[in-house]
């Protein structure tokens, strides 16, 4: 027999009742909510918020990378600050060919190995000129290198987002830039690299702040040295992802140059922004690195208060909206992030996949490692979806014989 409206909401009603008493008896008790949910059989995804009625948004198409798929065109590339790949799979996606990558951190080095077994890592330090040197000197000798540099040096020394949970005029609030002890100078490392075996092509990755550091002065020292070295570069870049099918307020800086006449015309943007409710709809099942944190009960009680595109000030976690694009996910300190954004429908944070789905890696890339530093990968990358339309412009702007 069919239930009518009435029944179904008193039912709602009665489960949302149960489930905050589950919370309460926690909190009460001093329990763990883990381990009570796993006695009553029941995960995170059974709690609910208190509003917790779905909001009506445009339905979008899923971009992927393999919207993008272009055949092998023998553009050799050479990859700096790897990273777990971001930049790198965007590139592979419209036929570039990797010559190498240039990965500090073992941990993500691995990643790159378990993904791509065909992609030769190299675990090596940027700052290090002469290693550096001798090694990419192996596969393409000192000839100039008709193929494209690509990285983006470590960026938190640069970012607002690394220091969200600071007010920006706080002492707490530290973006030193050029003046970080270990990654400020990175990116005239990773210059004088280019300077030494001038790329046809080069690409600097980082956030906009990077453009404020010193009121601009060092950019404008990078700017000159690369001229000086024969490089037409263009103005720098900034695209906001929600604009280019990432379902995400990511704002990147895109500096390239080129040792020809050329400019590089920019992709065109998308006339709407990609919301997130979107991503939130696919199926999860087993999918790979799907792993939730625990939470207490105490903050679980406060997250199902919260409304849509709320902030709970004390856990600095916010609810997304779906009807929005995700705000960015962010890669953390040394023991991880992704820990600023809870799921719109259930009061947790999000897991490693959701969080690498918003930043659109295919659901079969695996990172490895900790959880912690699962989420580091995932917040310290390029968005695949938006590398693929930079390195398809690359390639059309620089490559493309006529």
């Amino acid at each position: 027999m069919k239930k009518d409206s009435n029944e179904i909401k008193k039912q709602t009603i009665e489960i949302k009742e149960n489930i905050m008493c589950v919370v309460k008896k926690c909190i009460e008790q001093d329990i763990s909510l883990s381990k009570e949910l796993k006695n009553l059989n029941l995960t995170y995804d059974d709690l609910c918020y208190e509003n917790n009625s779905k909001p009506e948004y445009k339905k979008q198409k899923i971009v992927t990378l393999d919207d993008f798929k272009e055949p092998d065109a023998g553009i050799p590339i050479i990859s700096f600050f790897s990273g777990a790949g971001g930049l790198d799979l965007g590139f592979e996606a419209v036929g570039f060919k990797h010559t190498l990558l240039v990965e500090k951190i073992p941990l993500f080095c691995e990643t790159l190995k378990l993904n791509r077994p065909e992609w030769d890592v190299y675990n090596g330090d940027v700052s290090k000129n002469e290693e550096m040197i001798n090694e990419i000197s192996k596969y393409i000798g000192f000839d100039e290198f008709e193929g494209v540099f690509v990285g983006g040096p470590p960026c938190q020394s640069f970012s607002i987002a690394a220091n969200q949970r600071y007010s920006k005029s706080g002492e707490n609030f530290k973006r030193v830039g050029f003046a970080h002890e270990t990654n400020g100078n990175l990116l005239f490392d990773y210059i004088a690299l280019i300077k030494k075996f001038r790329p046809k092509v080069f690409l600097i990755e980082n956030v906009p702040g990077l453009m404020e550091i010193d009121d601009g002065e060092q950019l404008a020292v990078a700017y000159a040295d690369l001229e000086a070295a024969g490089y037409k570069i263009n103005d720098p870049i900034v695209l906001r992802a929600d604009h280019y099918h990432v379902p995400q307020q990511r704002i990147r800086l895109f500096i390239i140059g080129s040792r020809t006449d050329k400019l590089l015309t920019l992709p065109k943007p998308s006339d709407d922004s990609m919301v997130c409710g979107n991503v939130f709809e696919m199926p999860l099942g087993n999918a790979i690195n799907h792993v939730t944190r625990a939470h207490s009960a105490e903050s679980v009680d406060r997250y199902m208060k919260l409304p849509y595109g709320a902030r709970d000030q004390k856990g600095r976690v916010d609810r997304l909206d779906p009807t929005k694009p995700s705000k960015t996910i962010i890669a953390g300190g040394n023991k991880g992030g992704g820990r600023s954004h809870l799921h719109p429908y259930f009061p947790r944070t999000l897991s490693v996949r959701e969080s690498a789905r918003l930043q659109t890696f295919p659901d079969n890339y695996v990172f490895a490692g900790p959880v912690a530093r699962q989420f580091t990968q995932v917040g310290n990358a390029v968005p695949p979806v938006l590398a693929a339309q930079i390195a398809k412009s690359i390639k059309d702007s620089f490559f493309k014989t006529e």
